[in-house]
């Protein structure tokens, strides 16, 4: 079977390399440049990708592909003087800064006004959802970049051990009372039956891990520690809130539900990947149960829907569904209109399952069950038609995700996991919008994060620790600390930038 398919992809190949043959007599219509980073292993010259679009559009381009970031990082600042440029920016990376700077020298182009007619796709989506308008739109009006949408990008989540839950009899937890007695049992039970008490009730990796427990007492601030709610930007580090979070950590170390090596460990140390090795976690953060344990145990992992606080639930959605800066167009592109109207396809339906999957019958098909699958081994998947064929792995793609086709994959604990990656986005909420600061405001703020996130991080820690007591007099001396080290600048700079 291996072989056979072998032949027909040879046959394939040659037929396009035909094709190919005939088109390079004719110079490419457009050169693109991007980064798609070092793990994807694609090649943009012979990527059935980009066959396939020339196919549907007519456009060809001469390909400048990086697959570095510190060599994109520096050709950024070539492209920022206006050296060598190309006519498109494709998987650009390109960052807020970047997009004003090169704005405003005139590197990039203005594609305002060429959505409506060449882009009524993208034009569509972004007239429903106006944040996302805000995201890419410059306070002047322009958009000089346009960007991937995901509306369900990965996020740091709590996965509990299902088999563990079954061999206790227990029930998925829904509050942070809950939870703690299910971490008890966990530690008591022996629920991985090895007849040793090895288990860690909860794993994680350091505090920033252990604040995405904040929501179970209505935290869910951003990594600048705010959040806006009804015009008003906040910060839970401070609060009450985060004092009585802080205290109920504490009682989970104390207890001994919290992994003791959680604070001085790295994630490629605390994964497993012996397949026969006992698996000793009943919990961790994590976007992927794959990161922790070996691929026999993923299936063992589900994910912990937010936890009740005053009869709600909240979450914090750490990406947003707006990535920005993904396709640019410079100033020595003649004709913007085309490849406004060659990137609009990749915001529709059809054209997002084409760049992530592929095509029905070549790449993929629909089983008698309903559901759709490969159509070769996984190992022709991931070494061919992830590699070969599509173009969403790597670097961040402009289009929209076709995660929800997820849904209909034969692979009955990938629609799970997708599913309850749904439920929680449905009470996940970015806490404060991306906006557009100015370079001062920037500068600022970084220089103010630098020594803020240092302190808080560490002495949180130390609170939960219990190094530091959670007394009056040591939670004035913290709360003192973070005022003086620009706290409440912080906060007046994000409200201003939100207003």
């Amino acid at each position: 079977m291996r072989r056979l398919f072998a032949l027909i992809l040879a046959a394939f190949l040659l037929c396009t390399g035909c094709a190919a043959a005939e088109q390079a007599q004719k110079a490419p219509d457009f050169i693109l440049e991007g980064n798609d980073g070092s793990s994807a292993g694609h090649v943009w010259e012979t990527n059935l990708f980009f066959t396939r679009m020339q196919e549907k559009t007519g456009i060809s381009f001469q390909f400048r592909q990086y697959s570095d970031d510190s060599s994109w990082t520096a050709r950024k600042e070539e492209i920022l003087a206006g050296t060598d440029l190309p006519d498109v920016l494709f998987k650009a990376g390109l960052t807020g800064q970047d997009i004003q700077k090169m704005y405003a020298a005139g590197t990039l182009i203005d594609l305002s006004p060429y959505l409506e007619q060449y882009a009524p796709d993208l034009w569509k989506l972004l007239q429903e959802h106006e944040d996302w308008k805000k995201a890419v739109t410059l306070p002047d009006g322009a958009i000089p970049a346009l960007p991937s949408i995901n509306t369900l990008q990965s996020n740091n989540m709590l996965w509990i051990n299902s088999d563990w839950l079954k061999n206790l009899k227990l029930e998925t937890p829904t509050t942070a009372e809950e939870l703690t007695e299910v971490l008890r049992r966990f530690r008591d039970g022996d629920p991985n039956r090895n007849g040793q008490k090895d288990e860690i009730p909860l794993s994680f990796l350091g505090m920033w891990e252990l604040r995405f427990l904040g929501h179970a007492f209505g935290m869910i601030d951003n990594d600048y520690y705010v959040t806006l709610k009804d015009g008003k930007v906040t910060s839970s580090l401070a609060s009450e809130e985060n004092r009585q979070f802080l205290a109920w950590l504490h009682q989970l170390w104390e207890e001994g539900l919290l992994d003791p090596s959680g604070f001085n460990t790295a994630d490629s140390l605390r994964q497993i990947t012996d397949e026969k090795k006992t698996i000793p976690y009943g919990s961790f953060f994590s976007l992927s149960p794959a990161t922790v344990v070996p691929s026999a145990a993923v299936d063992q992992y589900s994910i912990v829907q937010p936890l009740q606080y005053n009869g709600t639930q909240i979450y914090r959605d750490l990406l947003g569904d707006v990535v920005r800066g993904t396709f640019a167009i410079t100033k020595d592109c003649k004709e913007p209109e085309k490849l406004v109207a060659w990137v609009n396809t990749l915001y529709t339906a059809e054209g997002a399952r084409m760049a992530q999957y592929g095509i029905e019958g070549d790449e993929y098909m629909w089983e008698e069950s309903g559901y759709w699958n490969w159509n070769a081994d996984m190992e022709t998947v991931a070494n061919v038609y992830l590699t070969e064929h599509t173009i969403g792995e790597g670097g961040v793609m402009p289009g929209v995700s076709a995660w929800d086709f997820q849904l209909e994959y034969a692979v009955d604990t990938v629609r799970k996991t997708v599913e309850q990656m749904a439920e929680l986005k449905k009470v996940s909420v970015l806490p404060y919008p991306q906006v557009w600061l100015s370079a001062e405001d920037q500068e600022t703020i970084l220089s103010i994060q630098y020594d803020l996130s240092d302190y808080a991080e560490k002495a949180m820690a130390c609170f939960v620790t219990g190094d530091t007591p959670l007394d009056d007099e040591h939670w004035n001396a913290f709360t003192e600390k973070l005022n003086e080290l620009g706290l409440e600048k912080l906060i007046a700079i994000w409200q201003k930038a939100a207003e």
